[in-house]
């Protein structure tokens, strides 16, 4: 059975500035950061008494990509449709999957070897709801949303990488 969840409001809040869909048993919160993803602050966002799985996906630099070595990457986003995307695939995962709670944060700029650009929670009441959800989440939103990356390599040279492109 499917949920009809409304459209997002914003909430400004010390942690962050998030989408929040307003929804009972359900929540929702997403953004885009120009700053290192403090994971600590997240984990609380997940919580629920009736979730018995909480599941992360870190999305970090890697070094290397093939035969390149890469030295950072680089995030740009149109910010008001990435949330707006992102909110809309919280939801449909929270439909599909029976989530609890889902927080996603994107990082913008750039983003050195082994720091996250993006950080995906999600708590479902059992683990395999948790864990399909995941990967379904970050395949969309690489399909979906807007936001584009720049590789910059060792060796000076610069690309930008197509989602649909890039090996997963």
């Amino acid at each position: 059975m499917q949920r009809r969840l409304p459209g997002p409001k914003k909430l400004q809040s010390s942690l962050l500035s998030v989408a929040v869909e307003q929804v009972p048993k359900f929540s929702c919160q997403v953004c885009l950061v120009q700053k290192p993803i403090d994971i600590a602050q997240l984990q609380p966002l997940i919580s629920d008494h009736d979730a018995g799985a909480h599941g992360w996906f870190y999305g970090v630099t890697r070094r290397r990509t093939g035969d390149k070595i890469t030295a950072s990457l680089s995030y740009q986003a149109h910010p008001v449709m990435a949330e707006k995307e992102l909110a809309r695939l919280a939801n449909e995962a929270a439909n599909r999957f029976e989530l609890k709670c889902i927080v996603i944060v994107h990082r913008t700029g750039e983003v050195p070897v082994g720091e996250a650009s993006i950080v995906i929670g999600c708590s479902s009441p059992h683990r395999r709801q948790t864990f399909a959800a995941l990967p379904w989440l970050m395949d969309e939103i690489k399909r979906e949303v807007p936001i584009w990356k720049r590789e910059t390599y060792t060796d000076g040279s610069q690309e930008w990488v197509h989602p649909i492109t890039e090996v997963t």
